[in-house]
């Protein structure tokens, strides 16, 4: 077995917003119902943003991830955002976060890895505090207002998305620690959204380069049945991945927390790992698919409800837009 210097998880947080929307809300306007939904993809109902922007969600995750841990904003040396709706172009979402905690001694700074984006700002952190002696507590956010770039007139994309924040603050530790990254950029237009196309003053876009993606619109567009395959594929083989780095075989999880995208890429994933669901952690029918916030929403549930112990060795998983995987494993 590999033992590296690792991470302690010393406090966790979550916020979703007040406003939910249940299954029968999209048969008002879509051809759809609460059946076919649930069982198309495991989700009842979602939290929408009414209002609350991207790094509202997270102060709010990260003061109670702060509380748990016992710690204030000032013995945070950095803060690390997730997300692929900022509320701004720059500052980056870490800053403003840093701001409003007080974080006066913190480095902040934003990373945007879809849906894996937790478990690679997880992975930053813990290498930040395996060579920074100075280092003492660092702070991952993950806040997502995916309904911002919804399209709900696309029946099969709309049903999926929900908003909210997860946080955790690490310190490091002596003991198990295991990471896969990985990504695929040939499959970058299976998944995405647009940014701000504007040319400028100057610009009369005679050197423009061909389009790979459709021009009109930022909403979130995905080619579901590519992004099923790849999600099918890249859960067990991140955590196969870091299994293997750390000698260890499924059945040394105590508990696995995947990104919580559809109820049939976990079971199907699970299949492949010849993992059982009871170790699986699943909340996507209360939050659906809130990419890189759904793993620490998990996570806080989890530890929350006590279904996580000091001592349980966990696997976080996470896949999407790039494509990305990555997978963590440490002892809680």
């Amino acid at each position: 077995m590999v033992f590296l210097t690792g991470i302690r998880i010393a406090g966790t947080g979550r916020y979703v917003p007040p406003l939910t929307v249940d299954n029968n809300a999209f048969a008002a306007f879509l051809d759809t119902s609460d059946e076919w939904i649930r069982s198309r993809t495991g989700i009842v109902t979602r939290h929408i943003s009414d209002g609350e922007p991207s790094w509202y969600m997270g102060l709010q995750a990260a003061r109670q991830a702060l509380e748990a841990a016992g710690i204030s904003g000032q013995q945070l040396g950095l803060i690390i955002d997730t997300t692929v709706t900022p509320d701004y172009v720059t500052p980056a979402t870490a800053c403003v976060i840093q701001r409003e905690l007080g974080a006066v001694n913190a480095m902040a700074f934003d990373v945007n890895s879809a849906c894996t984006g937790f478990v690679c700002g997880v992975d930053m952190a813990a290498r930040y505090l395996a060579t920074d002696p100075e280092l003492s507590y660092v702070l991952v956010v993950s806040n997502e207002n995916l309904s911002r770039i919804t399209d709900f007139s696309d029946r099969s994309s709309c049903i999926l998305f929900g908003d909210g924040a997860g946080a955790c603050v690490l310190e490091k530790k002596q003991g198990l620690y295991s990471a896969y990254m990985m990504a695929d950029g040939t499959g970058v237009t299976s998944l995405y959204a647009n940014a701000n196309r504007r040319l400028s003053l100057f610009s009369k876009g005679e050197h423009a380069v061909p389009e790979e993606t459709d021009p009109q619109g930022d909403f979130l567009r995905q080619e579901g049945r590519a992004v099923y395959r790849f999600a099918t594929e890249a859960m067990p083989r991140a955590v196969q991945q870091v299994l293997d780095k750390a000698g260890m075989t499924t059945a040394d999880i105590d508990l696995l927390i995947p990104h919580q995208a559809n109820l049939r890429i976990i079971e199907t994933a699970a299949k492949k790992l010849q993992f059982p669901m009871e170790r699986i952690m699943v909340d996507l029918d209360k939050y659906g698919n809130t990419s890189s916030a759904s793993i620490p929403i998990a996570l806080d549930e989890t530890v929350r409800s006590g279904r996580l112990n000091r001592g349980d060795r966990v696997c976080l998983v996470g896949f999407g837009a790039g494509l990305t995987m990555g997978a963590v494993l440490f002892e809680y």
